[in-house]
């Protein structure tokens, strides 16, 4: 893990509990502070009592309750420089993004199963700070 994202907050809203224990360790053996959700409605919960918030966040497009895209919209509104990518593992899912596309919504999605390779390579170029531009003094 690159300097500057030890100790990054992951949040990972996964109603499958093996899939987002399993996340968990993942991300807390690459040194996140990984804390996960099994609904949208307990991770706003969660963020609310616990005044703790992501630098990145993993949800899930099916969810019980208010859906993963409807999570990441209102995460977005209300924290527009939070990060997250969503994550799907059913084709059943496509035609909810293509009416969060055409509402002007775009998100990155995972597929399902993702390796956690995969995983750690997105969490880490999407944290990581953007390269310092260099000016041309000479002109």
């Amino acid at each position: 893990m690159p300097d500057g994202l030890q100790g990054k907050r992951i949040l990972v809203v996964e109603d499958e509990k093996v899939i987002a224990e399993t996340l968990m360790k993942i991300l807390s053996a690459a040194g996140y502070d990984a804390r996960a959700s099994h609904s949208a409605e307990d991770a706003l919960a969660m963020l609310e009592e616990a005044a703790w918030s992501p630098d990145f966040s993993i949800i899930d497009v099916s969810l019980p309750g208010m859906n993963g895209i409807e999570l990441a919209i209102r995460f977005k509104t209300e924290h527009p420089n939070w990060r997250l990518t969503l994550f799907s593992g059913q084709s059943s899912t496509s035609e909810l993004l293509e009416k969060a596309q055409q509402d002007g919504q775009h998100f990155d999605v995972l597929a399902k199963p993702v390796h956690p390779s995969e995983l750690l390579a997105l969490i880490c170029h999407a944290l990581s700070p953007p390269p310092a531009t260099t000016t041309d003094e000479s002109s």
